[in-house]
């Protein structure tokens, strides 16, 4: 059981690791366009980016960053999923960018997380050779169990997704297949109905030229 003091640090706690969630965003790339992505850094910053396609054709997107001077930092073509690290080398505009271009038909919806900049310290005043009490250690052994935790419901959020837009694109391919085979069915029936009256109707005729 928590301590009373500990039950009160929770809810600070919480707020901390909030503050220090990366920005999340899931938008959807029609084919055939490209979406880019602003930030300002200043000089000597890290940011760090992880996408993954959820949906859409192949599941693969071109992915590109630049610096403020149009240099390129990273460049993939048709990937999945990935990550990039970087340190800024100086001060300004950073640009993510998304291309769907080389799809004539078919859209992407991509998951896109953006961190840039040093997780603050958990206390005022600790370091890595602060000697913590008791108290201030579970703390930082919760903070870091509910940045894993949130991780995980992250992955987990998108392989949730993932698999619910393959069984519901699965669903829509199923459903037209049923839908083709009825009417294949009718057609069929139908065509082999008028097809017997047919051949009873020949019949009737021959017998009543012979009379």
């Amino acid at each position: 059981m928590l301590s009373p003091a500990l039950s009160s640090l929770l809810p600070l706690l919480l707020l901390r690791v909030a503050a220090v969630l990366a920005t999340e965003l899931t938008f959807e790339l029609p084919d055939n366009e490209k979406q880019c992505f602003h930030e300002e850094l200043e000089e000597g910053v890290r940011f760090d980016i992880d996408f993954q396609v959820i949906a859409g054709g192949n599941y693969d997107v071109d992915c590109f960053v630049t610096d403020p001077q149009s240099n390129v930092l990273y460049n993939e073509k048709k990937k999945q999923y990935d990550s990039f690290s970087h340190t800024t080398a100086m001060q300004g505009v950073y640009k993510v960018c998304f291309s769907n271009e080389f799809s004539s038909f078919t859209y992407k919806t991509v998951y896109l997380e953006f961190r840039h900049g040093d997780e603050e310290p958990l206390m005022p005043g600790m370091t890595r050779t602060t000697a913590l009490t008791q108290l201030e250690s579970s703390c930082v052994s919760i903070h870091e169990v509910l940045k894993v935790v949130a991780d995980s419901q992250t992955w987990y959020r998108l392989r949730e997704a993932h698999d619910r837009m393959k069984a519901e694109h699965l669903l829509e391919r199923v459903t037209y297949w049923s839908v083709g085979e009825t009417v294949l069915l009718f057609v069929i029936g139908i065509g082999q109905v008028m097809m017997l009256r047919s051949f009873f109707s020949d019949k009737k005729g021959s017998v009543a030229a012979t009379t």
